[in-house]
């Protein structure tokens, strides 16, 4: 699968434009880290290449991703609700036998290194363990592409540490990642970097609009 943009921008309605002249390309296996301060952009990048939104101006290419999935900047769950629930209800819903998608889930999590934690209720999963467990529930669905919304936000460095190698992992999978962060440890485990704030027009450099290719300046 592939994801080509060329010179993408957004603006709210009403609001000042957030980037423009945006271009990258991406094609699977790769985990690409979406940057900048807050309120550049990153949220709303992900949810254009969702489909959630339209941008104001360029275009946007996908080829070959025919299902995708996305993790919120917040873990949530059901607080008496075990891990393995957590995962394998959506397989349910997707008219798996129960013992087919428990199967699958505890598959899932033990990929996400949650062996441990398969049969603990959400309410005693740690912060790691809890945004560890949504990338397995995203994962489950076998995604093309997977959008991930600030992973380390709220965690502390030990629980961002686990949730930086579980990414790191899952560029071995085919699965085309962008994670929207500001966090550098994230960043180092990514194999490629867009940079919004290389393309905010509130500081363009020498008069002209920088756009990013994969973290690359593309005249």
């Amino acid at each position: 699968m592939r994801v080509r943009a060329v010179d993408l921008a957004f603006a709210h309605p009403g609001a000042a434009t957030l980037y423009e002249g945006l271009s990258f390309e991406a094609a699977g296996g790769e985990l690409i880290a979406l940057t900048g301060p807050s309120g550049s952009g990153k949220s709303t990048l992900l949810s254009i290449l969702g489909g959630w939104l339209e941008p104001t101006h360029g275009v946007l290419e996908t080829t070959g991703v025919q299902r995708l999935a996305l993790v919120p900047q917040n873990p949530y769950g059901v607080p008496g609700r075990t891990a393995v629930d957590h995962v394998s209800l959506p397989l349910v819903a997707r008219g798996s036998t129960r013992s087919d998608a428990t199967r699958i889930a505890r598959e899932y999590l033990g990929l996400l290194k949650l062996e441990h934690a398969a049969d603990r209720p959400y309410r005693m999963l740690s912060g790691g363990e809890r945004q560890r467990m949504l990338l397995a529930r995203a994962l489950a669905s076998k995604p093309d592409l997977l959008l991930v919304d600030e992973p380390t936000a709220q965690l502390d460095a030990t629980a961002a540490a686990e949730v930086c190698d579980a990414l790191a992992g899952l560029q071995h999978h085919g699965v085309l990642i962008f994670v929207a962060t500001h966090d550098t440890r994230v960043v180092t485990v990514c194999s490629s970097v867009v940079d919004l704030l290389t393309v905010a027009p509130a500081a363009p450099p020498a008069g002209r609009i920088g756009r990013k290719r994969c973290g690359r300046e593309v005249a």
